[in-house]
C-alpha cells in the first residue's frame, strides 16, 4: 500500500469505522450506565469502550485480516504485515461518563514508524478529524491549520494527567511552569481532541506525559499534516511508545520546549 491514491481502501475503513462507533457512543452517551476502574479509582472502562472496540477491529478485520493491530482495551493482534492499526474506541472515558461531550473515537495507521492515515471522530459534536500522511488534514471535509499564535505569552495550551496518581506530581510541576508563561492552560480530558485541537487553531500548544500510542497517533499525524509539529519533549523525534508528546503550531515550539527542559 502506498500513501495517497494507493491508501483510499484504508482511509475508507478507517472512516467507516471511526463513524459506527461514533454512532455507538452516541447512542449510549448520556444514559449514566455504568462503569468499572481498569488500575486506579480514576481510570474508567464503560461498557461502551469494549463494545465500540468490538466494532472497530470487526470493520478492519473483515478488509485486512493480514493487518496487526493494537487497541486501549486489550485487543491484539501481531501479524506478520508491517501495517499496524493503532485503536482508542474512546479516548475521553471519564468525560463519557460523567456526560461531558468532550470524548472520541481514535484510528490510526502506521507502516513500521511512519504514520500513514489518522481519523478522530467526537460524535456529540459531530466534528471527524481526518489526515493521511502528505494529503494535509481536514475537520468536517474542510482543510485546517495551526494557529499563527508565535509568542508563547499569547497562547492557549492544553495538557492532561496521568490516572496513576503517584505521577500527577510531574505533570503538576509543568503545568506551573507554564500558568505563568502561557495566555491560559486548558485540561479537558481527551489527548486526541486535544491534538486535533492544535491541528485546527483553537490550542497552541500541547504537552502531556504518560500517553499510550493510541491516545497520540491519529492526532499526531493530524497536526503535522496541518502544519505543526510533534516531538519528544527534547524536540526530538517522537516514540509513540515512549513516555511523553508535545505538539504545536510551531512558532512557540522552541519556547515550549525550553520551559519544558528548565531542571
Amino acid at each position: 500500500m502506498g500513501v495517497g491514491a494507493g491508501a483510499r481502501a484504508e482511509a475508507e475503513v478507517a472512516l467507516e469505522a471511526a463513524r459506527r462507533a461514533g454512532e455507538l457512543l452516541k447512542e449510549g452517551f448520556g444514559s449514566n450506565r455504568g462503569f468499572s476502574l481498569k488500575s486506579s479509582r480514576l481510570d474508567l472502562v464503560t461498557e461502551y469502550d469494549r463494545a465500540a472496540e468490538e466494532l472497530i477491529i470487526e470493520v478492519i478485520r473483515a478488509r485486512f485480516p493480514e493487518h496487526g493491530l493494537l487497541a486501549e482495551e486489550g485487543s491484539s493482534y501481531r501479524a506478520n504485515s508491517e501495517y499496524r492499526w493503532l485503536i482508542d474506541p474512546l479516548d475521553g472515558t471519564t468525560n463519557f461518563a460523567h456526560g461531558y461531550p468532550i470524548f472520541a473515537v481514535s484510528i490510526a495507521l502506521a507502516r513500521g514508524e511512519e504514520l500513514l492515515l489518522g481519523v478522530v471522530y467526537n460524535p456529540a459534536l459531530e466534528e471527524l478529524f481526518f489526515a493521511e500522511r502528505g494529503r494535509g488534514a481536514t475537520l468536517n471535509g474542510k482543510p485546517i491549520r495551526v494557529s499563527m499564535v508565535d509568542k508563547l505569552s499569547g497562547a492557549l495550551l492544553a495538557t492532561g494527567f496521568p490516572y496513576d496518581p503517584g505521577r500527577i506530581g510531574a505533570n503538576l510541576r509543568l503545568f506551573e511552569r507554564f500558568i505563568y508563561r502561557a495566555q491560559a492552560i486548558r485540561r479537558d480530558g481527551s489527548a486526541a481532541l486535544n491534538l486535533c485541537y492544535v491541528a485546527c487553531g483553537r490550542f497552541d500548544g500541547f504537552w502531556e506525559l504518560d500517553l499510550k500510542p493510541w491516545d497520540i497517533a491519529a492526532g499526531a499525524l493530524i497536526v503535522r499534516e496541518a502544519g505543526g509539529m510533534v516531538t519528544a519533549f527534547s524536540g526530538g523525534e517522537l516514540d509513540l511508545y515512549g513516555n511523553e508528546v508535545l505538539a504545536s503550531n510551531g512558532k512557540i515550539h522552541e519556547e515550549m520546549i525550553a520551559v519544558l527542559g528548565r531542571p
